[in-house]
């Protein structure tokens, strides 16, 4: 019995076969990118994703307990869907390479249910004014550096009067088993009272709605 391909057309076959083996999850992964960007998009439309695993998206998914570790807004920027997003710093990333960037690049995207017209130029505006910032870690409350799902929301509420989710504080949250790692954030004192407005905490609010 032969257990491995002996002639040149065998050879051929099985190296076909590995590839398609080897890359057939990157393809299903692929046709979500396809997916979503052949989808009902609309400018404002809040993204979520889970990025890869690490100290702070596994906090972040834990103590919200919820998937989604990440956030951002859709938007035209520059004659192209781009997604305004805290990652580093508050910047604009293209989608496609916004969804890779994702675990499985796995999306949802929310719709506000009555989104005022002329809103674009406002969310615009909105995100012009923060750009830049550098990505808050911490988590606190402040304009000094911002996190994800703060930039939604301080956006759509300013520029817009809409407040999406309501702000939690982390002692209300499932913060004991991630302890450990807070306690690196912030050695001097736990900050229990903190309040934060979560990724997931965007996607329950009454004001939007789940379109993909």
């Amino acid at each position: 019995m032969r257990l491995y391909p002996t002639t040149r057309t065998d050879k051929i076959r099985a190296s076909i076969l590995a590839c398609v083996i080897l890359l057939a999850p990157f393809a299903v992964r692929l046709d979500r990118v396809l997916w979503y960007r052949l989808s009902d998009k609309q400018e404002g439309d809040i993204l979520m994703q889970s990025l890869p695993r690490g100290e702070l998206v596994d906090a972040i998914e834990g103590i919200t307990q919820s998937p989604w570790s990440h956030c951002g807004i859709l938007v035209k920027h520059d004659g192209e869907w781009q997604v305004a997003e805290a990652l580093g710093s508050v910047r604009y990333t293209p989608l496609s390479r916004w969804i890779i960037q994702g675990r499985g690049f796995v999306v949802q995207s929310y719709r506000l249910k009555n989104l005022p017209a002329g809103s674009s130029a406002a969310l615009e505006r909105g995100i012009q004014k923060l750009l830049g910032r550098a990505y808050d870690i911490r988590y606190a409350p402040d304009d000094s550096s911002i996190y994800c799902s703060e930039l939604v929301y301080k956006v759509y509420d300013r520029e817009l009067g809409l407040k999406i989710g309501t702000w939690q504080a982390l002692g209300d949250l499932n913060w004991r088993p991630y302890e450990g790692f807070i306690r690196k954030l912030e050695p001097v004192r736990l900050p229990l009272d903190r309040e934060m407005i979560t990724p997931v905490g965007l996607t329950v609010s009454p004001l939007v709605g789940r379109v993909f």
